[in-house]
């Protein structure tokens, strides 16, 4: 791998300005590594994501993990799951297995690996630490119109009118 070229740009810097929304982890720090098990090798894992902050009362949010380094146009989607308003937290597995630790009501999108669940931190070995953007969008609707084969880049373009707020936690991860 050209360690040499530049990491890419973090594609949320790009998007329309929202109101913050603070998202963090009880697994790893802002910048900080992912732990092993969040790896593909390591059993696919989601991390533990809390978040608040958003103003007035959400009605869902989306929850999404990107890899902007990976060494493909566009980056890669590991993972993008709609979850009730009342919902400010993810315990670590949650969507691992389709549903598994999800909260009545959500739906999981469909991810670049082509699947209904998360998919763990897979940097190509020998390549620079990856960073793995978790995302937490607060969005005004519950009606988004969104199933489980809908693709992460719609989603999040279906929704552009509807978000209130944002916010993003990102963990690194290298073999």
């Amino acid at each position: 791998m050209d360690l040499d070229r530049p990491p890419a740009p973090d594609p949320y810097d790009y998007l329309p300005e929202t109101d913050p929304l603070h998202v963090s982890s009880e697994d790893f720090a802002d910048g900080g590594p992912l732990p092993e098990s969040a790896g593909a090798a390591g059993g696919n894992t989601s991390p533990q994501l809390s978040w608040g902050g958003a103003p007035g009362a959400a009605a869902a949010y989306l929850v999404t993990c990107y890899d902007p380094d990976a060494p493909v146009a566009g980056g890669f989607r590991h993972w993008a799951v709609l979850v009730p308003g009342s919902t400010t937290s993810l315990p670590a597995g949650a969507g691992g297995g389709g549903d598994a630790g999800l909260p009545e009501g959500a739906v999981t999108l469909r991810n670049d690996n082509g699947d209904h669940e998360f998919g763990g931190a897979a940097p190509p070995e020998g390549d620079r630490a990856h960073r793995y953007i978790f995302a937490v969008t607060a969005l005004d609707t519950a009606d988004h119109g969104l199933d489980a084969d809908t693709s992460f880049a719609k989603a999040q373009f279906a929704t552009l009118g509807n978000v209130v707020a944002r916010g993003t936690v990102t963990g690194t991860f290298q073999l």
